[in-house]
């Protein structure tokens, strides 16, 4: 009897060798991760740069040996994705196929607020935590779900620093234009800066939307008033981008400019002399540093890699320098893992406890969420930063962050006049 016990348990062992690969153990556990991204239609800039981010992410956890639980099981990360082509209809349709069929664990947001929306009542239907991520509207976290969590500012406060910035620029501002996109997200970034602005007491002349996919801005442009000190305002990528060039082609002069989303992105300097002196809220942006002393004195933990190293990883994988899509990407990985970490398990109720319980500082800020019934899941620790273009030695479009005044690169400077 003896002599079979340890035969069988010579031929258990060998069966786990090849079984199971080197260097790991039965314990060890894949956490399936499943989103859905814009691959395709108008949203594909932004989507494309957050999923980049967060294959970074799933790519430096697991080869860092993976997150380990307190009773011994590693965790190691995978993801399943599809394309939603920057459609709402698909959304739901595929998330719920992630979650039944995939059998996703966790759940990432699509890139925008409006496709988020979508996906957030899924996750909430199926139990799912989601961390969202390219997805800023503050309505989504007023709805009263318990499982999703915001990795961005919300779009309440995305452009109402500009109007400071104007103010610092230009103290005797006294109008503001506002054009934008008839989307959900710039409907709500553009309603906090109308009631910012009149609060501070600017007026708005013009307040006017645009329909998505709109390509030709002059029938809003030239509802411009001469007068105005800044126009604000803009969508997403591609249509911000033409509205840029086209006020520039349109030589609209005015003190300041300020649009939402395109200005950050790399590409927005193919513009050339049209995104000179453009303002641009930014989620994340390499030279505004976050470092461990700046979470000792906020009294927070550090958490994850510095952002220089970020960077050079980014670019390594990419070929590309990283926009706050990229870094959006990679933090939500972050939240996720640090939550599982914390909660010792992958259990829904335990990680959200921790989800709730987080405070602590990243290479991209503060991350903290709401938990009141009122903003359950908001993000209330990160800040935006604003940047302006501006022209190098050599007379080529440059970055600069110039908001807020602890992390600028150079002061804000007035629109040249066209």
């Amino acid at each position: 009897m003896k002599r079979l016990g340890v035969g069988l348990l010579l031929a258990l062992w060998v069966i786990a060798l090849t079984t199971f690969p080197t260097g790991t153990f039965a314990a060890d556990k894949t956490v399936l991760i499943g989103f859905t991204a814009s691959q395709t239609g108008k949203l594909n800039v932004e989507a494309i740069r957050q999923i980049n981010g967060l294959h970074l992410w799933v790519e430096q956890v697991n080869k860092a040996g993976g997150v380990k639980l307190p009773d011994g099981t590693v965790i190691k990360f995978a993801d399943k994705f599809y394309d939603d082509e920057s459609k709402k209809e698909r959304v739901q349709e595929l998330y719920t196929k992630l979650i039944n069929t995939d059998k996703a664990d966790f759940l990432i947001s699509p890139y925008s607020s409006g496709l988020t929306d979508a996906a957030a009542v899924i996750a909430q239907q199926y139990n799912r935590i989601m961390i969202t991520a390219g997805a800023a509207s503050d309505s989504t976290y007023k709805k009263g779900y318990t499982l999703v969590y915001q990795t961005y500012t919300p779009a309440s406060r995305y452009l109402t620093g500009a109007v400071d910035v104007l103010l610092k620029m230009a103290p005797q501002a006294k109008k503001v234009a506002i054009i934008h996109e008839k989307d959900k997200f710039s409907t709500d970034v553009v309603n906090a800066l109308k009631k910012y602005a009149e609060d501070k007491k600017l007026a708005v002349p013009l307040f006017e939307g645009y329909e998505p996919g709109t390509t030709d801005f002059a029938p809003f442009i030239n509802k411009i008033p001469a007068d105005v000190d800044a126009i604000m305002g803009g969508g997403h990528f591609a249509d911000t981008t033409t509205l840029a060039r086209q006020l520039y082609e349109k030589k609209v002069n005015t003190k300041m400019i300020a649009l939402l989303v395109a200005p950050p992105e790399p590409k927005f300097a193919e513009l050339g002399e049209a995104c000179i002196c453009v303002i641009g809220s930014s989620q994340w942006e390499p030279l505004a540093k976050y470092t461990l002393e700046s979470a000792k004195k906020d009294n927070i933990p550090w958490v994850g890699i510095a952002g220089d190293d970020f960077v050079k990883a980014y670019k390594a994988k990419f070929n590309e320098e990283p926009s706050y899509h990229s870094a959006g990407g990679y933090i939500a990985g972050v939240i996720l893992q640090e939550a599982i970490q914390k909660a010792g398990s992958t259990d829904t109720a335990k990680v959200k406890a921790a989800l709730d319980a987080m405070d602590m500082m990243t290479f991209y800020g503060r991350i903290k969420f709401g938990t009141t019934p009122k903003d359950q899941g908001l993000q209330v620790g990160h800040e935006m930063v604003y940047i302006q273009w501006a022209k190098d030695k050599a007379g080529k479009p440059v970055k600069e962050v110039v908001w807020p005044a602890a992390g600028a690169t150079a002061p804000a400077a007035l629109c040249p006049k066209r």
